[in-house]
């Protein structure tokens, strides 16, 4: 166990090494605790949105995933999870001296350079939810000469713009608490728990924007963010559209 972090018990599974820290979770769901965190030093396929890769910088970066089994049937709730966590991690970036958005859904962003990949998958048995898996990677610690060869992406790691090296641990315990603090609040409330955190934070609203839907094109401005954590889309032709999924290309 890691034991309690502000009255809650969070089990703690450390590899050295893995091809993702999500497939784990979802090969061993099972026989994994509610609120387990699964950490590996070396991840050799990690994933992003949309089948990405994640592109592994090294140790001394963070490769996680959450097991989360809030109740035994799927909510719509769930699906709001990755943007939660979104939040958490922008709030830890902060207490580092840096302004963190979010590109809608849950990418996080600083200077707008990406920072951060976090995956969800929620696995089902019939009607049954066995369990949700958070993944999260987080380029902490990075030389910039990696950062430029990555393929088709602009990112960047924290110590990179913060000028010198990260915590790994200290980092780590920052953002279970601050995900786990309100945890149970947003079981609760939904979306509207952390609206005006995220929506404070965002990177795109009242800009032309494209996003890719499945293998729709859609382009248009980004109105708002509605209650359920949705992007409302004005079109050419004045027409609004909701996207539930998504993902902004530029």
């Amino acid at each position: 166990m890691w034991g309690n972090m502000l009255g809650v018990k969070i089990g703690k599974i450390v590899l050295e090494e893995t091809d993702s820290t999500n497939n784990y979770a979802k090969t061993n769901i099972t026989n994994i605790s509610d609120k387990t965190v699964i950490i590996a030093k070396r991840q050799t396929s990690g994933r992003g949105r949309l089948n990405r890769v994640w592109v592994d910088l090294g140790e001394n970066n963070l490769f996680l995933s959450i097991v989360l089994k809030p109740s035994d049937t799927y909510s719509e709730i769930y699906s709001n999870l990755t943007q939660y966590l979104s939040v958490a991690l922008c709030k830890v970036l902060e207490t580092y001296g840096l302004k963190a958005q979010i590109k809608w859904p849950n990418d996080v962003l600083i200077n707008n350079k990406k920072i951060a990949g976090i995956l969800a998958e929620t696995i089902m048995n019939g009607a049954h939810l066995k369990g949700i898996i958070l993944g999260l990677g987080v380029n902490l610690n990075a030389d910039q000469e990696s950062i430029m060869n990555i393929p088709n992406k602009i990112v960047t790691a924290l110590n990179i713009e913060i000028n010198q090296p990260v915590d790994i641990s200290d980092f780590t315990n920052k953002i279970l608490e601050e995900f786990f603090k309100n945890y149970e609040k947003f079981l609760q409330n939904g979306f509207i728990e952390i609206k005006n955190d995220y929506v404070t934070r965002n990177s795109f609203l009242n800009k032309e924007i494209t996003i890719q839907n499945l293998n729709k094109i859609e382009k248009g401005i980004a109105k708002k963010i509605n209650n359920k954590g949705e992007l409302i889309l004005s079109t050419k032709d004045n027409q609004e559209k909701t996207f539930t999924i998504g993902d902004i290309i530029c």
